[in-house]
């Protein structure tokens, strides 16, 4: 590992704190989330009944906690944590079923966005989550900490320079603006018979059209993310099984 990389659990560095709330955005109520979150969870279709006991609380604690920092490192423009609960959480629960284990790992994760979502809702499978930004690394170290989150390691790196030792099933990412940057950049982080899975917004055709030499569409599926009206896609890619594929 390079740069810094540490396990989601360690100590978190400098600040060694949340900071305090500088006023941008309402504060985070804990029962008002947790209640959305329920709600949200309980669309009809929605995860298929896969949620673990109180997965609602313990997105809405994981909430509070960004809402907070995001006051005074500005992790996500999204200000109300309220519209997180579509925005960022249901949205990113909504690939699971494309995610394939027990190794994931996302890339450009930001502010844990798929990746902690996704490890609260499938505990048995293990996340790596990488970010070069230390304010979202400093973040993300305290989000594992005090959501308990055993089955996530937080990697301080760019993902280029990111090894991955053997390798993951499942890559996926919420954060690259163009597919074909997403394989260039993460391609080598898929394991030999893995995927990489890009979440995007509007079906990216043209996109699709200028994969790196080697690389497939797998599956196309459209997702539908309880209270979001935008459209949103999942975007299954598998790439050539050769030597030097792990």
């Amino acid at each position: 590992m390079t740069r810094r990389q540490r396990r989601g659990g360690a100590p978190n560095p400098r600040p060694g704190s949340p900071p305090r709330r500088s006023g941008h955005g309402p504060p985070a109520d804990i029962e008002t989330l947790a209640a959305g979150l329920r709600a949200g969870l309980a669309a009809p279709g929605f995860l298929a009944g896969e949620a673990p006991p109180a997965l609602a609380e313990r997105l809405a604690a994981y909430l509070a906690l960004l809402a907070r920092w995001n006051a005074a490192y500005n992790l996500t423009a999204v200000r109300d944590p309220v519209e997180m609960i579509p925005r960022h959480v249901l949205d990113s629960l909504a690939v699971a079923p494309w995610l394939a284990g027990p190794r994931i790992v996302d890339v450009g994760t930001g502010a844990g966005l798929p990746g902690i979502p996704l490890a609260l809702l499938r505990p048995g499978d293990s996340f790596t989550l990488v970010d070069s930004a230390g304010k979202r690394t400093r973040f993300l170290r305290h989000a594992v900490a005090r959501l308990g989150l055993d089955n996530v390691e937080i990697v301080d790196a760019r993902v280029q320079d990111f090894d991955g030792g053997s390798g993951f099933d499942t890559v996926v990412s919420r954060a690259f603006s163009a597919v074909a940057d997403f394989v260039a950049a993460a391609g080598h982080l898929r394991r030999r018979g893995g995927h990489l899975l890009a979440m995007k917004g509007a079906l990216p055709a043209d996109e699709l059209k200028s994969l790196p030499a080697g690389w497939r569409v797998e599956a196309i599926g459209r997702l539908a993310v309880p209270g979001l009206e935008a459209e949103r896609h999942a975007v299954l890619l598998a790439g050539p099984e050769e030597d030097g594929v792990r």
